[in-house]
């Protein structure tokens, strides 16, 4: 009778063993019994029919998935490598496990097709300007195709574009000549202001007798200060008028 009693309470601790799951937090446990689904249980201690149902656990943390560089011709015909990653997690454990053979792995080649169709569409400029749209863009489009599996897509970011090394030494060049076109362009609006104020400085001093005079002198005092083994000897321009009068009349 020990012999029995004792066999009986090793099979009760094994039933015990096998009925109990204690499922953290952020888990959720998928219950099949007899191969149909009867739901979700959990966080904490559970309980299961041993050898008839069975238990599969879903993680409901976000999930950061890292896109593998995807070879892309933009809109332009140009060949660049894009990667990405795409932030999602778990809104139903029951679609994940039911929807889907394996959500990750679905999720991951969703995110690969839309990612090269979408930029497929959109230019080398829009792509290098405009990622903020486009990420809002991928998001909604891979949401939306993850959504029958119970998954939500959060987020999806662009992390890196990489050029071919002609079309890198093409976009140097192009930045180097609008760098010198803004280089010409204030320089030439420095001319025309400076310009300006020449000529309104032209018309002061002719309306001044003594203000060209004066101008010489200061003209005088800094030749002095930087040159001063300069020697200069003034001549007034009135002596010059009536010569310039009589070429004028000739």
């Amino acid at each position: 009778m020990g012999l029995i009693g004792g066999v009986i309470i090793f099979f009760v601790i094994i039933l015990l063993a096998n009925a109990i799951r204690i499922l953290q937090e952020y888990e959720r446990g998928v219950i099949f019994r007899l191969g149909r689904l009867v739901g979700a249980r959990g966080p904490g201690l559970i309980l299961i029919i041993p050898f008839i149902d069975r238990l599969v656990k879903v993680s409901l943390r976000v999930v950061t998935l890292d896109v593998p560089s995807q070879d892309v011709i933009t809109r332009d015909n140009v060949s660049v490598g894009v990667n990405a990653v795409v932030y999602f997690r778990v809104m139903d454990p029951s679609k994940a496990i039911v929807a889907v053979q394996d959500y990750l792995y679905a999720t991951s080649q969703i995110a690969q097709t839309t990612l090269r169709s979408i930029l497929g569409q959109e230019s080398l400029d829009a792509l290098l300007s405009e990622r903020d749209k486009i990420n809002v863009q991928l998001q909604t489009i891979i949401d939306e195709a993850t959504d029958p599996w119970g998954i939500k897509v959060t987020n999806v970011e662009i992390k890196m574009v990489e050029l071919p090394d002609a079309m890198k030494r093409v976009m140097s060049k192009q930045a180097e000549a609008e760098r010198e076109k803004r280089a010409k362009i204030i320089h030439a609006e420095g001319e025309l202001d400076s310009s300006h104020k020449l000529a309104e400085a032209a018309g002061v001093i002719n309306k001044q007798e003594g203000a060209l005079q004066l101008r010489f002198l200061q003209t005088l005092t800094d030749v002095a200060a930087e040159k001063n083994s300069t020697t200069l000897f003034p001549i007034p321009i009135d002596l010059f008028t009536p010569f310039i009068k009589k070429m004028m009349k000739e």
